[in-house]
């Protein structure tokens, strides 16, 4: 064939037919005319998939292109080469040796690193959190490890309790925050380690979080608690207000947050107890009775002037 292609706004197309579409010959790697045959481009690249992959396969490599991902977080970016076990009689020497070895293995810091990045996915793949926290965590993860100040803080921390509290310092810096007892529930570690760890990491990274605030977590708790949108709103006005007026001084953004939810739902007609928002937001009912205790008094300026009320204020309970 007589090889020609003229360039149309930058184009590949058959010189007497530019408007005909081009067939693909991807064993051959030309591109035909479907009018006339002519070859008009040869050596195409394919970008199709190397090896068959089969959606029932869940082994957690997908083969459809050849090597696996580079990964900026380990030294070398994860360019490297690692020759495989050998299987047949032609990968041994007469001794048994394997003919063929790998010159450079995975450092023990790579290695370390690989472990916290799988526990922390694992971890956020339990509460929910995007890919977004995850990269961030990774990031922190790696700055705290190789952290000039490492030696003196986080000497002697498991890479488990490094890793929570990374995650959480990422879901704060992130502004989806999650308490400490969400990150312990999906950790081997324990709530007070990860605060220490938390506190050690801040410091390493000479970074810090902003604080936490109540309204941080109420679209959350109310919609695990199935609530409407008008009971959400009133509860983040109580919350606010009681904060506003040092109502509650003292208490801890989540503790209020779930006082607010109780008295909010209990003054409409979606009324939910004690234990199922202490179940939720993961705080004692005692907690929440103390914050409402302090609230309650106030009840009346707390609520917003819109709220349509199912329970008079007068009639809720009194602890």
């Amino acid at each position: 064939f007589f090889f020609a292609c003229r360039l149309d706004n930058n184009k590949v197309c058959c010189y007497a037919h530019p408007e005909s579409p081009l067939i693909e010959d991807y064993r051959a790697g030309d591109m035909i005319c479907s009018e006339c045959g002519l070859v008009v481009g040869d050596r195409v690249i394919d970008v199709g998939s190397e090896w068959r992959t089969f959606s029932n396969e869940k082994s957690g490599v997908d083969p459809s292109r050849v090597g696996g991902p580079e990964n900026p977080l380990l030294s070398g970016g994860d360019l490297s080469t690692i020759i495989g076990p050998g299987t047949g009689s032609a990968s041994f020497d007469a001794f048994g040796a394997p003919k063929y070895q790998n010159r450079r293995t995975m450092s023990s810091s790579d290695r370390s690193l690989i472990s916290a990045f799988k526990e922390i996915s694992s971890m956020a793949d339990r509460i929910n959190l995007p890919k977004t926290i995850v990269d961030r965590a990774n990031n922190l993860f790696k700055q705290a490890s190789f952290s000039v100040h490492d030696g003196k803080n986080l000497k002697g921390r498991s890479n488990d309790a490094k890793a929570s509290a990374c995650l959480y310092i990422a879901c704060r810096q992130e502004g989806v925050p999650r308490t400490f007892k969400e990150i312990c529930a999906v950790s081997k570690i324990s709530k007070k380690e990860i605060g220490r760890c938390f506190k050690l990491t801040l410091k390493a990274l000479e970074t810090s979080v902003d604080l936490i605030t109540t309204a941080d977590f109420m679209c959350r708790f109310c919609a695990n608690l199935d609530l409407p949108n008008m009971v959400q709103r009133a509860a983040t006005h109580i919350a606010k207000k009681a904060v506003e007026m040092d109502i509650v001084p003292g208490r801890s953004p989540i503790s209020v947050a779930a006082a607010a939810i109780y008295m909010a739902s209990q003054a409409s007609e979606h009324k939910r107890s004690q234990k199922e928002i202490g179940d939720i937001a993961g705080v004692a009912d005692v907690t929440i009775r103390q914050s409402y205790k302090l609230m309650y008094p106030h009840a009346a300026k707390l609520f917003p002037e819109d709220f349509k009320f199912t329970t008079p204020i007068d009639q809720l309970p009194q602890m």
